[in-house]
């Protein structure tokens, strides 16, 4: 895999020098620039170079928050997380932030183990949606003949697998695959394997998620759960019904961008969904249950 890169924007010459000796320590290539203006022309001049932008708040010529907006409009970059280091952590700041695009946050001072979970979450899961996207487009187009199909699975690869299969059955295919694997992986993470929310995030901080899930999958009381997911379409819509056979979730503080959960290296998912990858979402019942929906253009 290639050496990711990460443009760092501070004005502060200290505080940007301090960020990019940790980052180069931890093997990424960083550039860095030390106005809004230097770092958009290095945004405009290269832009699929860049797995993540370390963006500061608060700068006296272009602030934060017109360069994200900038950077968000672009296509060749919406997908590319702008992670953003601020001092101001009113929830109204935080909520502007999330608004327009800057799901990943860290709050002045910070710690350099800080600094690089949040920096290596952020570009996992921006490598993650990427090769599900290139994956999407090497399995064709011959799901747009399903009409109704049911499937079953077990384990987050499968989740994966199946997404990048079924997401041909809607327009857009790259956008929808996004928020169906999230929606796929929390039926077997939080649905089946009981993996909360708490629980998760200790996992990542400690690097055991995925031994914690091999493990749970062999124990007697999940070994035989499976998750289903039903694809549907008429001439309006393509539906995706996701069903877990976990005991649910309070489902209704995730379905928009959280300032408390900004500073957290998860818990994006359902929102982003939400937002990026479907025109429709419903929770249903105990949450145990998601339905998600795509318009179909019209004829």
């Amino acid at each position: 895999m290639s050496q990711s890169c990460v443009l760092v924007v501070d004005d502060e010459p200290i505080g940007r020098e301090m960020l990019a000796e940790n980052l180069r320590a931890e093997g990424y290539h960083v550039l860095d620039a030390e106005s809004g203006e230097a770092a958009w022309q290095l945004i405009d001049a290269d832009p699929r170079r860049f797995d993540a932008i370390l963006l500061d708040r608060m700068m006296p010529d272009m602030d934060g928050i017109e360069i994200l907006r900038r950077v968000k409009q672009r296509p060749d970059m919406s997908g590319v997380p702008v992670i953003m280091q601020t001092g101001m952590t009113a929830e109204s700041d935080v909520l502007e932030g999330l608004q327009a695009g800057a799901y990943y946050y860290l709050t002045k001072p910070f710690s350099a183990d800080t600094l690089l979970a949040i920096v290596g979450a952020a570009i996992r899961d921006f490598r993650s949606h990427r090769e599900l996207e290139q994956e999407v487009q090497r399995q064709g187009s011959v799901m747009t003949c399903l009409v109704d199909g049911r499937f079953a699975f077990r384990d987050t690869d499968q989740a994966r697998n199946l997404a990048t299969l079924v997401a041909n059955a809607a327009p857009e295919p790259g956008r929808v695959v996004l928020g169906l694997s999230e929606l796929m992986i929390n039926a077997v993470e939080h649905g089946n394997l009981g993996i909360g929310y708490a629980q998760k995030s200790a996992l990542i901080d400690q690097g055991r998620l995925a031994d914690e899930i091999r493990e749970r999958l062999e124990r007697p009381e999940f070994a035989g759960r499976r998750a289903e997911l039903e694809v549907s379409r008429d001439e309006n819509e393509v539906r995706f019904l996701i069903r877990d056979q976990g005991a649910g979730f309070d489902w209704q503080g995730y379905l928009e961008m959280s300032p408390d959960r900004a500073f957290d290296t998860h818990g994006r998912g359902i929102a982003m969904s939400r937002m990026i990858s479907f025109d429709r979402l419903e929770y249903r019942g105990c949450g145990n249950e998601v339905l998600a929906a795509v318009r179909l253009p019209a004829a």
